[in-house]
């Protein structure tokens, strides 16, 4: 295809229905968003050895999914690229903010959205966003 980048072709119409994130503990980073996004946990699958590997809720028709990793590094972030992140949204981002540190989020001292977000680290280390609804 001379000429033709892989941008350029028109693909079918998909939709993502599953989200997934490992974790040294999977079920901790589940009960961590589900709390976080009102929601359970209503699903785990096992691992190759028959234990719980995976925990999962869903919102709407998309699965989020943690995955237990024993080799899982958090990202040395800002200093390391992330692959992915998640932003969540609240119509009161000082009082969820607040919860979550109380959850186990951390705050780190590197705040690049200024005003508009905030960072974030979840429970294993990784970074999520805030941001207001309106």
């Amino acid at each position: 295809m001379t000429g033709t980048s892989s941008h350029s072709l028109k693909p079918s119409a998909g939709k993502i229905v599953c989200h997934a994130m490992w974790a040294q503990d999977g079920r901790e980073l589940a009960e961590f968003y589900a709390a976080a996004l009102g929601t359970e946990v209503s699903q785990t699958f096992p691992g190759e050895d028959g234990n719980d590997a995976a925990f999962a809720f869903y919102l709407g028709e998309a699965m989020y999914l943690f995955y237990t990793s024993a080799s899982f590094v958090a990202p040395n972030w800002p200093q390391d690229d992330l692959p992915f992140h998640l932003d969540l949204m609240f119509d009161d981002v000082a009082s969820a903010e607040k919860q979550l540190l109380q959850m186990g989020a951390t705050k780190p001292a590197h705040q690049p959205g200024g005003r508009r977000w905030t960072v974030l680290l979840d429970p294993s280390g990784q970074p999520f966003c805030l941001h207001a609804s309106s």
